[in-house]
């Protein structure tokens, strides 16, 4: 029997609207068949991240070999940081039936879309409820100083421009209910 191919799936949003909470609380769904795919970043690790759990943590000449060796499925500087998905990893389970979850930036997305057709993967845009809820959001993680939350906001306002390139909005207002919408989403592309 042929295995069915798996499906890309892409949380994206504005930095702080809370996709990694999310994300985590979606991967504990079993009946997905998930992978979370790792990011290579060159930033430093925050407060209780793991090296290969949260991000793989490189310097930027590895970064920087891995798109000069085309190893990366997307990449982009944000903050003066690159960040970066294993394609290696992506098709691998693709071609094994598992659906892998991608938390990217919005210049990844744009790449990602341009190598895949529309039906192998779902989008999801995670909108903060306010832009003064959002600056909230990064300002109560303790990790960015003034200006990193300056420019964080800036970006956001660009980021949330192309929300229209996306199969689905998402208002990330409470946790529980962001995630709950995403799934029954899911979960209505897989059983097509």
């Amino acid at each position: 029997m042929e295995i069915k191919k798996g499906k890309i799936i892409i949380i994206s949003g504005p930095s702080g609207v809370g996709k990694s909470t999310i994300v985590k609380e979606i991967i504990k769904n079993k009946n997905l068949n998930l992978k979370f795919s790792v990011s290579l970043t060159t930033r430093k690790p925050r407060l209780g991240e793991i090296n290969g759990v949260n991000y793989y943590f490189v310097n930027k000449k590895d970064f920087l070999s891995a798109i000069k060796k085309g190893e990366l499925l997307e990449y982009t500087v944000f903050i003066n940081n690159y960040y970066g998905t294993k394609k290696n990893d992506v098709d691998k389970w693709i071609n094994n039936g598992y659906n892998v979850l991608l938390e990217i930036e919005i210049e990844g997305v744009k790449q990602i879309l341009k190598k895949y057709k529309k039906d192998e993967l779902i989008s999801f845009f995670i909108m903060p409820p306010s832009l003064e809820e959002l600056k909230k959001r990064i300002k109560n993680r303790l990790t960015e100083n003034d200006n990193s939350i300056k420019l964080r906001l800036e970006r956001a306002i660009k980021e949330i421009e192309f929300k229209s390139y996306f199969n689905h909005v998402i208002v990330n207002n409470i946790c529980d209910n962001a995630k709950e919408e995403i799934i029954k989403i899911i979960k209505n592309y897989l059983n097509k």
